[in-house]
């Protein structure tokens, strides 16, 4: 039981590599507090997992929504020691000037404006507590970008970097920073990000740039996820650890 008696928050917990992540979490001892904007979908997971998950509908981007969600975490299970800045957005994969304004601010409020949320809601309760760790999830987007993505690039580059700086501040609170980045699997957005339908012909074309041969999958994202929020890498922030088949070499 490596997280034994730990307690997290994931968002984008209804599915995917959120849901994999809420999963490994409890398996190791942790309670979770699995949190989606489709709450339908997070009350599905938590049920599935059992008595140490729960549930709570949250639109990350929304300042009073995020504050609400952490606030239920807290009521539940009396702290938290780590916050998965899981929840993301992006927008087609298409030339850069075909993405409208209004998609291009919700890239940046889901994927980046969450993370000032984020560290205006959980900061003071780690300095509190003595100590925490945030895990966000950034993305090989952001290290190795593929043309058509532009703008979602640019804003898993800003997490990417946020990462490394949040790290270096929040290192005196004794608050760990770490960011995983995957490369692109087989979730909800998949289709958005290769621009087209998703078939096995056309996911050839991106597996054959990905030097292991295949997409990444949840379980993948998980078992990072449960490494670096485990006390085996108490000693490592500031670390974007590419889960990506080499992707990114």
């Amino acid at each position: 039981m490596r997280l034994k008696g730990k307690s997290f928050v994931v968002t984008g917990g209804g599915s995917g590599f959120g849901a994999a992540m809420a999963r490994r979490f409890v398996a190791e001892g942790a309670r979770v507090l699995v949190a989606d904007i489709n709450g339908e979908a997070a009350l599905s997971v938590a049920q599935s997992i059992g008595k140490e998950a729960v549930a709570c509908t949250a639109d990350v981007a929304d300042r009073a929504s995020h504050q609400a969600m952490i606030d239920a975490a807290i009521a539940a299970f009396g702290g938290i020691d780590c916050v998965v800045n899981n929840a993301g957005y992006t927008h087609k994969n298409q030339p850069l000037l075909d993405v409208d304004e209004a998609t291009f601010d919700r890239v940046y409020a889901v994927n980046v404006k969450s993370i000032y949320y984020s560290c205006h809601s959980m900061v003071p309760h780690f300095r509190a507590r003595g100590g925490g760790h945030i895990l966000n999830i950034g993305s090989t987007a952001g290290i190795r970008p593929r043309p058509g993505l532009t703008w979602y690039n640019g804003s898993k580059a800003a997490v990417n970097l946020l990462t490394k700086s949040l790290a270096v501040e929040l290192a005196p609170d004794k608050i760990r920073v770490n960011a995983i980045c995957p490369v692109m699997g087989p979730t909800g957005m998949l289709e958005q990000f290769m621009g087209m339908p998703d078939t096995p012909e056309n996911r050839a074309k991106f597996i054959a740039t990905i030097p292991l041969g295949r997409l990444s999958d949840a379980e993948d994202i998980a078992g990072a996820a449960l490494y670096l929020a485990s006390d085996e890498a108490q000693f490592l922030t500031g670390v974007c650890l590419p889960v990506d088949g080499g992707r990114t070499i």
